[in-house]
């Protein structure tokens, strides 16, 4: 429970954060585009961390690897507290690849960790691990909607 708590948490922060940084972008007056080019490095770096995220949890541990998420994306949301007048492009494009590399730290740990969940010698463990997981994927999805709300609610 304290694990799936610990995602939901960091889900929401994470869809509050990028629509923070969707919002204030669109009232500068940039176009749709440019807002989204502003994600390239959230996705890009959110690939990477996903190419070597199996070694990283294998290497350090599943509690560290989502210890070192959730730091980040304190350092990212940090990052964004800065006074208006810094919040430039290549400032907040570097929040954003932090919060990326965070958003999938946390996430592969969360659903690495289900699998404590499924007894191992269930004739149906495989079926199992992959409705936790599916519910997990699911919630992190409503879950990152909400955080868009809570963002346009500020």
């Amino acid at each position: 429970m304290l694990i799936t708590g610990n995602y939901w948490a960091f889900t929401i922060t994470d869809g509050a954060l990028r629509m923070l940084v969707v919002m204030y972008f669109h009232q500068l007056g940039y176009s749709p585009l440019q807002i989204a080019m502003l994600f390239l490095f959230y996705e890009a770096f959110g690939v990477v961390t996903n190419l070597i995220g199996g070694w990283l949890g294998a290497r350090l541990g599943l509690n560290r690897t989502m210890n070192v998420g959730l730091g980040l994306q304190i350092v990212a949301l940090a990052m964004l507290m800065v006074p208006a007048g810094m919040l430039t492009v290549v400032w907040v494009m570097a929040a954003q690849a932090l919060s990326g590399i965070a958003k999938d730290l946390n996430k592969m740990s969360a659903k690495s960790a289900v699998k404590v969940l499924v007894p191992k010698d269930s004739a149906n463990a495989n079926s199992a691990l992959y409705r936790w997981v599916a519910m997990l994927t699911g919630s992190k999805n409503a879950l990152k909607g909400l955080g868009f709300f809570v963002a346009g609610c500020c």
